[in-house]
Order: structure tokens, then sequence, then C-alpha cells
């Protein structure tokens, strides 16, 4: 196929670039190239003949004609958006414009191309989204896709307004569109102000290892690469107007994490103390979600996915990955607000 990709500049938009390339895939990478987006994610296939770069706002209804006229694509992977909740809270209107406004305008690109093509069958829009549209989870339970929405901080809804809006084009235009909800995402070339980066790069620095409230925070961890390979079978096998839930089925707790990667480190580049003494509790998010867990039995088994990476062996990888690419994060480092505590307001 022949892949619009939005977004793909991005963490988990470059993991899906390079796997749909290396599979033989043609992708057009269309990327604002805003703060937390870097194109040396996707050098590994920079070069290659199946590969193409759009410096291109999604909120420039013009400029996304112009892409879909002149590359002619056979589906749309949309995973474009502003994704940092600290910022969301800090300031939540790039969120509206980007994540709602940004899907209208990719939404309506996209029906106004596949109309003018003929309503062709094959044609896909994917919209790939978050699990932290359905809210906060109690200690037991988990998230399937006939779950209600509930999300409660300015991120959170934007997401769900935009899956709303792709729902919506199906229902009302026709459009064939399929929708994910994923879970925490983790891995290499992840922007260093999530979590899993800032320990890893708080610790080798030899500064406190900040961790939110008491820690006990729960999270599904999702190895990006294995997010990759689901997304791309989702296009390729979901069905339309079919919603999907991608989860590692790796559930832990916030303070584990953190002490499994500081134990991580220990083994990879041993400190003159264990890295663990660096963790430092510091004041929570507002309205910090407590538990998200995926149930991903529809992918499983109408789709045959399941995840390939536990925690454990995902975060030996990730932690080498970022001990052996400096030249990659120290650069990001620099770039506005990485680095700062945000989300405190």
């Amino acid at each position: 196929m022949k892949i619009l990709v939005t977004g793909g500049a991005g963490f988990i938009g470059s993991a899906v670039v390079r796997l749909a390339v290396s599979r033989g895939h043609e992708v057009v990478n269309v990327d604002a190239l805003t703060y937390a987006a870097c194109l040396a994610n996707v050098a590994p296939v920079a070069d290659s003949g199946r590969y193409a770069f759009e410096h291109v706002d999604i909120r420039d209804r013009a400029a996304l004609d112009r892409v879909f006229a002149q590359h002619k694509p056979d589906a749309v992977m949309h995973l474009a958006a502003e994704s940092h909740v600290d910022r969301s809270i800090d300031g939540p209107g790039a969120f509206i414009e980007t994540n709602v406004n940004g899907t209208y305008y990719m939404l309506e690109a996209a029906r106004a191309y596949w109309t003018a093509a003929g309503r062709s069958e094959g044609f896909r829009f994917h919209h790939i989204s978050t699990d932290e549209v359905f809210g906060s989870l109690g200690e037991t339970g988990k998230f399937t896709e006939d779950t209600p929405y509930d999300p409660r901080s300015p991120y959170s809804a934007s997401k769900a307004a935009s899956d709303h809006l792709v729902r919506a084009w199906r229902e009302t235009y026709g459009l064939p569109t399929v929708l994910t909800n994923c879970s925490n995402n983790y891995g290499p070339y992840h922007f260093p102000e999530k979590l899993v980066p800032v320990v890893i790069l708080k610790a080798i620095s030899g500064q406190p290892i900040p961790v939110y409230g008491d820690g006990g925070n729960v999270r599904d961890w999702l190895y990006v690469e294995d997010h990759a390979d689901a997304l791309l079978l989702v296009l390729e096998k979901g069905a339309v107007g079919r919603s999907y839930n991608i989860g590692g089925e790796n559930e832990a707790r916030n303070i584990d994490l953190v002490r499994t990667i500081c134990a991580t480190l220990d083994e990879l580049r041993p400190a003159a103390r264990p890295y663990a003494e660096q963790i430092r509790f510091v004041t929570d998010r507002p309205g910090h979600d407590r538990r998200y867990a995926i149930d991903p039995t529809r992918i499983c088994t109408e789709l045959g996915w399941r995840p390939s990476v536990t925690v454990e062996e995902g975060l030996q990888r990730t932690v080498r990955w970022y001990l052996e690419n400096e030249s990659w994060w120290r650069p990001l480092l620099e770039r506005d607000g990485v680095g700062e505590r945000l989300g405190v307001a």
C-alpha cells in the first residue's frame, strides 16, 4: 500500500514509518515538525525510494489537499497529535487546535480525496488514539472497546473529541474508518519529557528522579514496536467502522517501573551508588488518573495479535538504546519545556 502517515517524525509515528517501509509499503510522512518531532527518528528509512516527507501542518487544509492529490494514498494513519498531559494542563489551546481541529481537517481532506477517487472500498482512514479517553479505573477491571468515555485531562478530552469526529464521519459520510486506543508506549526514540526517558536521563546525569504523588498510579506498558505492528495489522485487516484496544498486558505501578529502570541501569552502567537512591516523590499532577488497563481480547481474537515484548525485556532494550544514542537525545534536552516541571497549574 501507499500509506499517508501523519506525525511520522514523532515517537509512535516514526515506529510505524520505519516498520511500514521495511515491509515494502510506500510511506508519505506528513509532519509539522513541532517541538516533539525529530527527523532523525526516520533516518533509517529516509533514503529509501519508498519514503517521502511532506513538511505540512494538519491544520492547513489547502496543503493537505495538495498532498492527497499529489501522492494518492491508499490509506491514512493519523497519529499527529499533541500528547503530553502536563503540557495540556498548562496550555490546553494547542491540544484543541491540533487534536480536534487538525483531525477535522484530516477527515475532510481524506473525504474529499476519497469521494473524488470514486469512494473506493479499499481506502482506509485509521485514527490512532489513547486509552486515556476512558478515564480512570479502580483496583480491578479493564478498558474494553465498549467502556464509556470519561476523559479527565485537556489532553484526553481532546483525543476523545477526535475519536467522536472519526465515528461521526463514518456514520454520516460513509468514510471507511478504523480506530485504535492504545496503552502507554515506551521504547527507542521516545521524546525525553515522558516518564521512561526522564527516569533514564535523570539517573545517568546524577539528578533527582521525580515520581509523581506516591508512585502508585498504574499503567499498562506497550513496547512501541509491538504497537506499530498492531497498527499495521488493524489497517490491513481490521473491520471498517470497528475500534480495537491495543495493550501490552504489562501492568505496573509507576514506582515499580522506575525501580526496574534503576535496577537495569545498575546492571548496564553501574554508578557509585544504586540509582534508586536518586528517586524523589514530587507534587502530583492535577487530576492524575489512578489506573489504566487494556483488555485486548478483540484484537487478539479477531486479528490474531498479541504483544511480543514483556516490560522487563522492553525496558532492557530501551535503557540500552538510550545509553548508546546520546547523540540523538542530547540536543532534544534544549527544546522548549524539556526538563522543566510542567502541569502544576
